[in-house]
């Protein structure tokens, strides 16, 4: 299917590795310029970059100015910016609890999943403001809609995302541009399989086998197995496309093959 993003603008936060990567390729796959922001944007990355197929920029996004500044690149390049995914986001593990949670990781969460979407969101919405169009899609949490005390500020910062999506939805909605989300469940990437990630943190504190730690967070799901960062970004690249979504916003799209079943 011809999504109809050949020639589209799209800027992508965390765009490194992992579900933001896939993002990029797939876009890229389907003819968009692709603007791509990441700390360090790593060598898969920049072999998109040394292909001509992808601009990328070193940001913090995590830092008040990092989003307006990729947001600025992709306007200084191409003139326009058509399509924003928000991906930037990171999880830690808080198994010894909420009151043991400090501030400073409060801020630190809250700051990376939710306010580095709303600072994107805020800089690419004056260029589609003007343009009558545009699309913004932001990558979520199941856990957005599963709070889990295990990882408190993250699913809290996850929901406000979602209810931030859906606002924002409703002003813009009326000016072209469509706001939606996406909640995967555990995603086969480094933030839950990697060194460090969810299942060797988890496993380290209580003993565990850190495959074992996957395996069991991956039964939860009806299909027993974890999302694959290409087919999130395969949902991205239908919900950036006016073709074939042009009349979805303010949605939040679970893809975590039935982790989080929920009747609204």
């Amino acid at each position: 299917m011809d999504l109809g993003l050949d020639g589209a603008v799209a800027v992508v936060t965390g765009a490194s590795r992992g579900i933001g990567l896939a993002v990029t390729e797939t876009l890229v796959a389907e003819g968009a310029h692709v603007v791509a922001g990441a700390r360090v944007p790593g060598p898969d990355l920049d072999a998109l970059v040394r292909a001509g197929k992808a601009h990328a920029l070193a940001v913090d996004l995590g830092t008040a100015d990092g989003p307006g500044r990729l947001a600025e690149l992709a306007v200084a390049e191409f003139g326009r910016i058509d399509v924003l995914v928000n991906n930037v986001g990171a999880v830690t593990p808080r198994p010894n609890g909420f009151l043991l949670v400090t501030d400073d990781e409060w801020t630190r969460s809250v700051t990376l999943n939710l306010l580095s979407a709303v600072r994107a969101t805020r800089a690419v919405l004056p260029t589609m403001v003007t343009a009558g169009r545009g699309s913004v899609v932001t990558v979520a949490s199941v856990n957005a809609v599963l709070p889990d005390p295990g990882v408190i500020d993250y699913s809290a910062a996850k929901a406000a995302l979602v209810s931030f999506t859906k606002s924002v939805s409703k002003e813009f909605g009326p000016r072209g541009i469509r706001v939606n989300a996406i909640n995967p469940g555990p995603v086969a990437t480094d933030l839950w399989l990697g060194a460090g990630g969810v299942a060797e943190t988890l496993a380290a504190t209580t003993g565990a086998n850190p495959d074992a730690v996957a395996e069991e967070a991956a039964g939860h799901a009806v299909t027993g197995r974890f999302t694959r960062p290409a087919e999130v970004a395969n949902l991205v690249a239908f919900l950036a496309s006016d073709r074939v979504a042009g009349n979805i916003t303010g949605a939040a799209f679970a893809i975590d093959g039935g982790y989080a079943a929920e009747i609204h």
